[in-house]
């Protein structure tokens, strides 16, 4: 099967979730400036939609007792977000393991690259002791890892 090229933006289409967030006045600083770590919770909504784009709550799978902790978390910052822009993050699975899932993060304004993320999750149950991710789920990520090669 023939790969397809990548994006401009870096990543292929069929393998990103793509959001768009509008930055809110309590997000930013007396600058107008969104203050960093606003960043790391638009890379959470940014997992949380891939999932629901592959037909997944992650409100369902912490009721069966799948949940993912965050152990790494980075991001460099290139410009910076202003109150009241329209952005749009595109948020990929890069890599797989039995029990981790890494994810990258790229943040636009318009088509000028905010921010550049990336994080690392390990399963857990709900006592917080490592697991390994549900079979169904390694597959699906695997998928989209190998897509991402």
């Amino acid at each position: 099967m023939d790969k397809q090229e990548p994006t401009p933006e870096g990543f292929p289409p069929e393998q990103t979730g793509e959001i768009q967030i509008r930055v809110r006045f309590s997000e930013t600083d007396k600058m107008g400036i969104t203050w960093h770590g606003n960043y790391f919770s638009w890379f959470e909504m940014g997992r949380t939609e891939l999932l629901r784009k592959e037909g997944i709550a992650y409100k369902d799978l912490e009721e069966s007792g799948v949940m993912f902790a965050v152990v790494s978390a980075e991001c460099s910052y290139k410009l910076p977000a202003l109150y009241d822009d329209l952005l749009t993050l595109k948020t990929r699975v890069v890599r797989v393991t039995p029990i981790r899932i890494e994810h990258e993060y790229r943040l636009y304004r318009g088509d000028v690259l905010l921010a550049v993320g990336k994080t690392t999750l390990a399963s857990v149950d709900r006592e917080g002791k490592i697991r390994p991710i549900p079979e169904n789920l390694v597959k699906l990520f695997k998928k989209r890892e190998e897509q991402a090669r």
